[in-house]
């Protein structure tokens, strides 16, 4: 069963350490899945033409509100990177199906390989953490179009582009991948919403 979203916010509430831990994570889950929503609504009007299958939009939302819920669980001094981790776990711990679990692990940059944990010297388990359903994919990304920085801010394909590309030539070409998989996000309403700048 997929988790309402009443239920996802407890399992964020328990695992938060701090109001405002649980401030800034939820936030962004939620700005996550107005962004995938968002997405949904546009590719869903261009689905005629594409021939593009059918997303759980269920799953998604779940998808969404719970991909970041790991960050609760990083020590002062664990590497953010393991939040993706520490979040499966949780999920894994509270009885969540794997479908569920993989929102967590599989959402990180653009994903990430096997040979990218070692060559990088990774905190994580050698695997490869890449979104691989079309409900994984836009929930990765979705959530690349904001950050819970300080203060917290929606991100252009442009900035995000620039950062990620020093991770691996491959990096921007994954983005490009999914942007024409799925769009452009129009990011003004959002802004307006949740106040938050854009870089």
């Amino acid at each position: 069963m997929i988790p309402t979203e009443t239920q996802i916010r407890a399992m964020h509430r328990e695992a938060a350490p701090s109001r405002e831990a649980f401030a800034s994570v939820w936030t962004h889950c939620r700005i996550v899945w107005s962004i995938a929503s968002q997405l949904i609504t546009s590719r869903g009007a261009h689905a005629a033409s594409g021939g593009v299958p059918d997303l759980d939009v269920d799953l998604v939302r779940a998808g969404c509100l719970l991909h970041d819920i790991g960050v609760h669980r990083l020590a002062a001094d664990d590497p953010y990177v393991r939040h993706g981790v520490l979040g499966e776990e949780l999920l894994r711990d509270l009885g969540l199906p794997e479908v569920l679990s993989r929102f967590c692990s599989h959402h990180t940059g653009v994903g990430i390989t096997a040979a990218d944990v070692t060559a990088q010297g990774l905190p994580l388990p050698v695997a490869d953490y890449l979104a691989e359903t079309a409900e994984e994919r836009i929930v990765m990304y979705a959530d690349k179009f904001h950050s819970k920085s300080t203060p917290p801010s929606f991100v252009t394909s442009d900035t995000f582009v620039a950062a990620v590309s020093r991770f691996g030539a491959d990096k921007p070409a994954r983005f490009d991948a999914l942007t024409r998989e799925f769009g452009q996000p129009n990011l003004t309403p959002l802004v307006c919403e949740f106040g938050h700048s854009v870089r």
